[in-house]
Order: structure tokens, then sequence, then C-alpha cells
């Protein structure tokens, strides 16, 4: 290559340099024109529970049991055993129903449920906000909550779960929201959450909700955060969480958490009241380069 044809190839990478700037230069013009200071959320489904029944086949299913043989107890020593039986979850009056009943089931003191939202409408990355009332009394321990639907790293705690409001009877006027991976899990007592005081939680309804994206996950109840755990960017051991999970919603009584301090024997019924439930995905402006 003759010094003439090298200043050629020469200019060409000079022009595609400064177009390359000038294109970055663009986007962020056009970045800093479009974005706002709050995200902005697209809804991608929502459950309004806006008709009477058993909950919607095509979004809903069941775990069943008593967690046995595998897991009794459900892992944690609860004393309910799940139905999908209409006496223990139902649809009425705008409000998703789930009723744990004190009544012998096989080894179980009380009957209960657990919804799970189906495959077609995993999650990952996004808002998800569930609006809900919270049962009463020394024992219970409702929940919603996430899994991993297809456990990428393994069983339980490699796969993560994301417990965007747990309630236990003995603390009423508390909330918490928790994270578990392998590093971070109640197991090893390394588990990373928070909690807020919310006295009126058992009478009346608020919004409980995870934000989630690939660096952070924050936690609210009615807009406030109270919570948030950041990914350490050191494998699934601390972040499992790139990947679809699922949403659980259930009403479990006793157990190695709801029952530390004991059941209020004279107990014979406690209601879960879910309003809704809302998932949405980000929606913000973001960069082309």
């Amino acid at each position: 290559m003759n010094i003439g044809e090298s200043m050629k190839v020469f200019g060409y990478i000079v022009i595609i340099g400064i177009g390359l700037v000038v294109l970055k230069l663009m986007s962020e013009y056009d970045y800093e024109s479009r974005k706002k200071e709050e995200i902005e959320w697209e809804l991608v489904w929502s459950e309004d529970f806006d008709y009477e029944g058993s909950p919607k086949e095509e979004l809903w299913t069941y775990d069943l049991g008593d967690g046995c043989p595998y897991l009794c107890g459900w892992g944690n020593r609860e004393k309910q055993y799940y139905t999908d039986d209409p006496k223990n979850v139902y649809v009425k009056n705008g409000h998703l129903h789930i009723v744990a009943i004190k009544e012998q089931t096989g080894m179980s003191e009380y009957t209960s449920a657990r919804v799970k939202s189906k495959k077609e409408f995993d999650i990952k990355y996004g808002k998800v906000e569930i609006r809900l009332k919270n049962p009463s009394g020394k024992g219970t321990w409702p929940a919603a909550w996430m899994l991993p639907t297809d456990q990428k790293y393994g069983g339980w705690p490699k796969s993560g779960e994301i417990d965007i409001m747990e309630h236990v009877g003995y603390h009423p006027d508390s909330i918490y929201g928790t994270v578990h991976t392998e590093k971070y899990n109640h197991l090893k007592g390394t588990h990373k959450g928070g909690h807020i005081y919310i006295p009126d939680n058992e009478s009346a309804f608020h919004d409980y909700s995870v934000h989630w994206n690939e660096d952070i996950m924050e936690f609210y109840v009615d807009d406030k955060m109270y919570f948030s755990f950041e990914n350490e960017k050191k494998g699934s051991e601390s972040w499992p969480f790139d990947q679809n999970f699922h949403v659980i919603l259930n009403l479990a009584m006793g157990g190695s958490w709801g029952g530390r301090f004991g059941m209020d024997k004279t107990l014979t019924r406690a209601e879960y009241i879910i309003d809704y439930v809302k998932v949405y995905k980000d929606n913000s402006p973001t960069k082309i380069f």
C-alpha cells in the first residue's frame, strides 16, 4: 500500500470515528430529552378478580397437600394442608379470598390454599404490585412471593426466592421483604431483608411491590421503599435473579416462623384477602449507544 492509499484509509477511519462520536452525542441528547425522573411502567398483565367463583384457570394453578413425601410441612414445619376447595380459595366481591380453617386433614391441623401464576405469565425484571389485606391471629403466616419457574441454577436456595410481602401474626404491625440465594438464606442465617411497620395491615388494604432489574431489587409498601438488594456481580450464588419467576399467594399456619411463639388455639378461621396483582415492565427510554 502506497502513501496515498494509506492516507485515504486513514481519512476513512477518521470520518468513521467522527460519525460514531456524532451518533453518540445524538443518542445522549435523544435520551436526555426523553427520559423522566420516574420510571415509565407499562402494564404487562393484571388480575383484578372482577368475577366470582374459582380463580381463573388460564392464569392460576395450585400447590396441593402438605408437601410430603419430599417436603413435609413445606420445608418449614407448617401445619396446613393446601386444597383447591372453594371453602379455602374463592373469588368474590372483587377479591381473592384464601381461608385457613382449623380442621384435621391427615397430619395437618388446618386446611388452606396456595395459588401460583402459570408459566405463560412468568416475570423477569419489572414491577410486581399486589394489593392485599392480611389476616390476624397468632400463628398465621401469609405471603406474597416468587419462585423461579425453571430453577436455572438448581433447587432451593440456589435459584433464589423473592418474598415481596410476609407477615406473621405474632408481630401484627410488621411487614417483611426478603431475598434468599445460595449465599444468603435463612438456613445459614445470612438472608437479606428488611421490615416496615404498617399498624393497620390486618384491617386495611395496602400496596406491596418489588421493583427488579439486572442491578437491584427494591421493596415497597404504598410506594415507600424500605429495603433494597444490589447485584454484587459475583455470580448466581448471590444473584440468581436473571431468570423467570412466578407469583405465589398463600396462607400458611404455624411453622418455623409463623408458629415461633405458638398458635392461638381459639383461632378456627383466618382470611387473607387479595385485591389485585399487577405486573409491569420498565418502558423508560434507553440509550442507543
